[in-house]
């Protein structure tokens, strides 16, 4: 067994930099790094969340995610991974490995992760061993496409018939039957 060092770095507009350095078993699983990545940024962890795993350029690329997505999908598809059951490892395929966090699908919160060292050192919990500005709060961040509007049953009302049908013109009148 081994430790692996990640630097954690959140992506912001803002141009101080704050990243947290978590040093974690290898033999962890991605929700327990998930949840000592929120403690060390003092987050909550009652939002939705992935992992995906990433290249050298920070695209996209296999999903890990908090909960089971499958719901009985076709069983030739590729499904994401569920975090308490994808160990570490698994997953670390270059030293330098990269990985994408999104916290909160509403808010966007993006952190960019990369595999920075694997030590001899095997802690028993994971730990915040590097700490570098200050993490904005949680709720700081505008919930993103916040002026999505909701047609509401009233507001349709008026277009649709006792049948649910909206008008339509046919060229007929009522006198042509």
């Amino acid at each position: 067994m081994a430790g692996l060092k990640f630097r954690v770095l959140l992506d912001s507009k803002d141009r101080n930099e704050v990243f947290r350095d978590v040093l974690i078993s290898d033999t962890s699983n991605f929700e327990a790094f998930y949840r000592a990545i929120l403690d060390a940024y003092g987050f909550t962890s009652d939002q939705m969340a992935s992992f995906y795993i990433s290249n050298d350029q920070w695209d996209k690329g296999f999903e890990i995610s908090l909960f089971d997505m499958s719901f009985g999908e076709d069983s030739e598809q590729i499904l994401p991974g569920v975090m308490s059951e994808s160990v570490l490892t698994s997953y670390m395929i270059e030293p330098d490995q990269k990985i994408i966090l999104v916290h909160d699908f509403l808010r966007m919160w993006i952190f960019l992760i990369e595999l920075i060292e694997q030590t001899e050192e095997t802690p028993e919990y994971p730990k915040t061993v590097l700490s570098v500005g200050n993490a904005p709060a949680e709720d700081s961040k505008p919930i993103e496409n916040d002026d999505l509007q909701f047609e509401t049953e009233s507001d349709s009302e008026e277009d649709e018939d006792e049948f649910g049908f909206g008008e339509f013109e046919d060229d007929y009148d009522e006198y042509d039957y």
